[in-house]
């Protein structure tokens, strides 16, 4: 069975000028970044610049990696910052898609009346999810992104500060803000029910 070589000694090859360790840790991360940056950008043509433009800081900034926080999460923040600007010179407003399946498996934050019939639940569940996704949406910039990267992509405290360069209290505390405002979005939908 062949050893599976580390981020970090990717990173160390890399740092050597193997070629090929660099073409590794893009092959591994390519989708990843692909999906913050969308869920970020929300916009296809913007998702593709931003990729190339984390990769190319990737290639120039390898050498500056010092292994404080795990590979992942810097490369996480390189790709935040690269979507953020590409939002603050296009001049869009941020959105978020929430999807039916993360990773981990299907989101728990709420769920349909328990009154609906089976019949009717795909048709409630696609009218809660588009819904949540409006209420998502419609949250401060700052709420929107840690909620995004904590609750739908499921980031630790710790790795969402390392992204977004703040302290975890602050995740915490912005987390609870956007959860409360999304608490509250949530409820109309629930009386209109």
């Amino acid at each position: 069975m062949e050893r599976v070589v580390t981020d970090i000694e990717l990173v160390n090859q890399g740092k050597a000028g193997d070629e090929e360790a660099f073409v590794e840790l893009i092959r591994r991360y390519t989708q990843k970044v692909q999906h913050l940056a969308m869920r970020i950008t929300r916009n296809e043509q913007d998702t593709e610049e931003v990729v190339q433009d984390v990769f190319v800081t990737l290639y120039t900034k390898l050498g500056t990696f010092q292994g404080k926080s795990a590979f992942s999460s810097w490369l996480y923040r390189i790709t935040a910052n690269a979507a953020f600007m590409k939002l603050r010179t296009r001049r869009k407003h941020v959105a978020v898609s929430f999807e039916e399946d993360s990773e981990q498996g299907e989101t728990t934050f709420c769920s349909p009346r328990s009154d609906v019939s089976d019949v009717d639940y795909l048709s409630v569940r696609h009218e809660l999810r588009s819904y949540l996704e409006d209420a998502i949406e419609t949250l401060p910039h700052e709420y929107r992104a840690i909620f995004v990267l904590r609750d739908v992509d499921g980031l630790s405290n710790q790795d969402v500060g390392d992204v977004l360069g703040i302290s975890v209290p602050a995740v915490k505390s912005r987390l609870h803000r956007a959860r409360l405002l999304l608490r509250k979005k949530l409820q109309r939908y629930y009386q209109d029910y």
